[in-house]
């Protein structure tokens, strides 16, 4: 893919990744969770599935982590999760999030994977429009909440 100002490359998120990622994410929440995101690098390094980051002119612009389930809390090894995507504010809407998705994809489809979840705020119009757009549907399950 190339942007204007040069070729956005995929890699593979690794934990010397964990700066980029936190500022990522503390752009969009407002919030430093270095701490958090170092033990989530950490899990996605021994993942099933790659999670990945796109780069552009060596800085990293965006990231997706998602997992395979391998069965894990007896879900069937066909269905996949994504988990977490960030891309910087100044290259939103732009398709990096649609580039990592579909690598992400393929990824899935090689060991398996035949269905993808994945958990939106449904007063969030801009993040369901967008997973309308690549292909996601309402699917059966719902989400139960209790709070104490």
């Amino acid at each position: 893919m190339e942007l204007a100002t040069g070729p956005v490359k995929l890699k593979v998120l690794t934990l010397k990744d964990l700066d980029a990622v936190t500022d990522i994410d503390e752009s969009l929440l407002g919030t430093r969770r270095r701490d958090y995101w170092e033990v989530r690098l950490e899990r996605a390094e021994v993942s099933g599935v790659p999670s990945l980051a796109a780069e552009l002119d060596g800085r990293i612009i965006g990231f997706i982590l998602g997992s395979a389930s391998g069965w894990e809390y007896g879900i069937p090894e066909n269905i996949a999760w994504i988990d977490t995507l960030g891309i910087r504010k100044e290259y939103q809407k732009q398709g990096i999030a649609r580039l990592l998705f579909r690598e992400m994809f393929s990824m899935f489809k090689k060991v398996g994977v035949d269905t993808i979840y994945v958990f939106v705020n449904w007063r969030d119009w801009d993040l369901l429009k967008f997973f309308d757009r690549i292909g996601f549907k309402r699917g059966d399950m719902i989400n139960l909440e209790m709070k104490i």
